[in-house]
């Protein structure tokens, strides 16, 4: 079996691996061909060097469709002006959309909850940590993206997407967070890192069973193991009470490096993630 030196798109790949992108090879590894893929996009003397390495027919054919197309491109309309929002519609699948407003809703509910027991531990506080999850999850399923098979061939798609489309779900619902915490009297921190950290968390453990998976257990564990025993004792969890947020602080830390050390494992969202 041939073997391929992996590379990265801020990086020139080594002949072996132009030569076996140029001629299909198939021991080629997926991360080797997306890293080729990615740099070839803007390296001109690593596409002549894949120029070189193709058979004379190939050339030929590419000499005559680099024709046709542009004589299609002259003869067509002016190219339409980018705009600055296209990068985040890329990264955003559309239909997290609703669960991002299901999430919205049971903050709401929470606070309405709260505000009607006050006497009762704070539901806000409770449910903000695993809040993120269900929108993080919708982001990165297949059944949720209609664009799953475009996402699953682009030569970037991995751990860099999937955190774009977490930040996407993040940013609008922070200050969402923020908003109901205020209401409820809730400082951001006891808030703030908790969520990080479950979010961290269900990157971390999607790389092993998938990003939805691991969100429904995390929330499922959240739930059985802090909400419903604070509820039923009347008292706040002692990992919410101030001072916890130093734990909540390194436990995001860790979370978030061990994603960065699986990040082969989110090539794409695949059935499973």
């Amino acid at each position: 079996m041939t073997t391929h030196r992996r590379t990265d798109p801020g990086a020139h790949p080594d002949g072996a691996a132009i030569a076996g992108y140029a001629t299909g090879d198939p021991d080629l590894d997926d991360v080797t061909l997306w890293s080729v893929e990615a740099h070839l996009e803007t390296c001109g003397s690593c596409r002549a060097e894949l120029a070189a390495g193709l058979d004379t027919g190939a050339r030929g054919l590419l000499a005559r469709v680099a024709v046709e197309v542009g004589r299609a491109v002259d003869a067509g309309p002016a190219p339409a002006r980018a705009r600055r929002t296209a990068g985040w519609r890329r990264g955003m699948a559309w239909t997290v959309v609703p669960w991002f407003l299901t999430v919205v809703g049971v903050l709401f509910a929470a606070l309405a909850v709260e505000r009607t027991f006050p006497a009762a531990p704070s539901l806000v506080l409770m449910v903000a940590p695993v809040a993120p999850l269900l929108a993080v999850a919708a982001a990165w399923s297949r059944g949720t993206d209609p664009a799953w098979e475009i996402v699953s061939a682009a030569p970037r798609a991995g751990l860099g997407l999937l955190l774009t489309r977490a930040l996407v779900v993040l940013v609008p619902l922070v200050p969402v967070l923020a908003l109901v915490g205020r209401l409820s009297g809730q400082a951001p921190v006891r808030w703030l890192l908790p969520c990080l950290a479950f979010t961290a968390g269900s990157l971390a453990l999607g790389s092993l069973i998938g990003v939805t998976r691991a969100a429904a257990v995390l929330g499922g564990g959240w739930l059985a193991g802090v909400i419903l025993p604070s509820v039923l004792t009347a008292r706040l969890p002692a990992v919410l009470e101030p001072g916890s947020w130093v734990g909540w602080a390194l436990l995001t830390t860790v979370l978030a490096l061990l994603t960065a050390a699986r990040a082969d494992a989110f090539r794409r969202p695949a059935s499973r993630h």
